[in-house]
């Protein structure tokens, strides 16, 4: 028994390590693909992206994302605690697990880990929320994000999803374009900013004051 403990107890701090490791290297550098790509393009729906670095990215898009995602980015330590709570009520019945997710979550996610709404997949993911909180910058986490998030079928990050929807370069995006391109990341395989629905143009403008709100309150602090 105790030789299976011991045993027990080298897998976990293994296993702790080998994350760790994970995390502290995408720090530095570019996220060469995730699970969520792999399986799109497995299926046929091909791999369209280019890594950029923050800098070269508009900010613009920057502020849209976090108006449209997480507000409250720059201030929380990777986790919204209020929407989890707000989520868990919902749940409690046994429904489907729904969003409340911050931008260092989906990041978490989307670097890491596998498509999936399970409890195993969640706990995962609030690991690697910690570690990447914990290991990166705000501003990597930006960066990454930006890099590796969905913005319609094999596209895949700002550069990719700016040259796909609007034939120009992610350093290029009006604030127009960027609202679009935010308001689309719920469903990116269902809308489209480029040919945008009522719905999306409306929401749209809402994000282009949350905007302003978002550089007024200090986006450059944690980011730029």
């Amino acid at each position: 028994m105790r030789r299976l403990l011991r045993w027990a107890l080298v897998g976990v701090f293994g296993l702790v390590g080998l994350t760790v490791a994970w995390a502290l290297l995408y720090r530095v550098v570019p996220v060469p693909a995730t699970p969520l790509m792999l399986i799109r393009a497995a299926g046929g729906s091909g791999l369209d992206r280019d890594w950029e670095p923050l800098e070269a990215i508009s900010p613009h898009l920057a502020r849209a994302v976090v108006a449209a995602e997480d507000t409250g980015f720059c201030g929380h330590g990777g986790f919204d605690w209020a929407s989890i709570e707000a989520a868990l009520e919902e749940n409690e019945e046994g429904k489907r697990l729904r969003g409340g997710s911050t931008i260092s979550q989906q990041t978490a996610k989307n670097a890491f880990l596998w498509p999936d709404r399970s409890w195993t997949r969640k706990g995962a993911e609030a690991w690697f929320t910690l570690l990447i909180e914990g290991l990166w910058p705000k501003r990597r986490i930006l960066e990454v994000y930006l890099n590796i998030v969905e913005w319609g079928d094999g596209i895949y990050g700002a550069e990719a999803a700016a040259r796909h929807h609007f034939r120009k370069s992610a350093s290029a995006l009006t604030r127009r374009e960027a609202a679009l391109l935010a308001v689309v990341l719920p469903s990116p395989l269902r809308w489209s900013p480029a040919t945008p629905s009522a719905y999306v143009v409306r929401r749209a403008g809402i994000i282009e004051r949350r905007m302003a709100v978002v550089e007024r309150d200090g986006l450059a602090g944690c980011v730029r």
